[in-house]
């Protein structure tokens, strides 16, 4: 049984993705072909010129595929502005590619092997455009998750540390940032004559991942309330930090862990499986991230951890999100200037 479908993974059903390699090339051979691909994104209803108004076909140009010229004002837009890929100097091609490979393989991949993938000169190129895609992998208009469980279902909340020891700053010194999640834990329907399902038949829905300073009320409580539907069936542990949430409208249920592992693996096992997934990808993949960046690697995660049923769908969702936001600029990215999106928006 598959969970209900994303709000964006057939919210572009008008674009084709490709489900194999061959495919891929075969839809997107060059630059134009991946320029109108850009124009169904952004315009799923037919051009619309920014700047007048005017709806219907524009002018196109063989040699710039990336800008067209409306037929009524005459003024160009090009086809990147506004959207993660404004003011590129890297073939539409190279963005393609980078959007399969990151949406479809179910390890993504990291800037190195990508660099060496599609054979760029610069790490500092494969770097940014990675960033770029992350930043395209949250919706700003996300809904809350928890809002469509039945009764059987609850969201499971929990915090960990990611990261490790410290090198060349003595014993004992840790470089480690804290990370809380929700994920929606739904049940399979028993079948006849099935032998009985591991964890229950209980499996994960839709996945929030944030960073947070600290073990605050209002830091956890605050994430809780901004990442699941008031009303949901929240399991958490005894944390007192967490003794709010009924009066913001969660049925709250507190679990006393007591230093057992086994109580958490009755009551909070998905969340504790996602953590470990989370950890397993950023030290197998990514061989650990820094702390500044790690909100943007907890985004891809989620990006496709939530659409783990449509993985090739997934390409098409991330086009399609990324052409309506923005994205760091390689500056931004190395000052800190720029903050990686968040639920709550403690995040780097």
């Amino acid at each position: 049984m598959m969970a209900p479908a994303h709000a964006d993974v057939f919210k572009w059903e008008h674009l084709p993705f490709p489900k194999s390699l061959p495919q891929f090339q075969k839809l997107f051979p060059d630059d134009d072909r991946c320029a109108r691909y850009l124009e169904g994104a952004r315009w799923p209803r037919g051009f619309e010129c920014p700047h007048c108004g005017t709806k219907g076909e524009p002018f196109r140009f063989e040699a710039r595929p990336g800008v067209l010229r409306c037929r009524d004002c005459r003024r160009d837009i090009s086809l990147t502005a506004g959207t993660i890929l404004e003011r590129t100097k890297q073939p539409l091609t190279t963005w393609f590619w980078a959007a399969y490979l990151v949406s479809s393989m179910t390890p993504g991949l990291s800037a190195v092997q990508f660099q060496r993938q599609l054979g760029l000169s610069r790490y500092e190129t494969a770097f940014q455009i990675l960033h770029k895609l992350r930043a395209g992998m949250v919706r700003p208009d996300r809904d809350k998750i928890g809002g469509n469980l039945t009764r059987k279902d609850h969201v499971e909340v929990d915090e960990t540390w990611v990261g490790g020891a410290t090198r060349g700053e003595g014993r004992g010194v840790h470089d480690q940032t804290l990370v809380i999640g929700a994920v929606e834990v739904r049940q399979r329907p028993p079948k006849k004559g099935d032998k009985p399902e591991r964890k229950g038949g209980r499996y994960a829905g839709r996945l929030r991942l944030d960073v947070v300073p600290d073990r605050t009320a209002k830091s956890l409580c605050g994430f809780v309330e901004r990442a699941v539907e008031p009303g949901a069936i929240v399991i958490t542990d005894a944390a007192p930090s967490y003794a709010g949430l009924e009066k913001l409208g969660y049925a709250h249920l507190p679990v006393v862990e007591a230093s057992d592992p086994k109580v958490a693996e009755e009551y909070l096992p998905i969340i504790h499986l996602a953590f470990s997934n989370l950890k397993s990808w950023l030290r197998g993949t990514h061989h650990g991230v820094s702390p500044q960046h790690l909100q943007a690697y907890l985004n891809e995660f989620s990006f496709r951890f939530n659409r783990r049923f449509y993985p090739f769908n997934a390409f098409r969702s991330l086009l399609g999100i990324g052409a309506n936001g923005e994205s760091p600029t390689y500056d931004g990215l190395y000052s800190g200037e720029w903050k990686h999106p968040s639920v709550s928006g403690h995040g780097n």
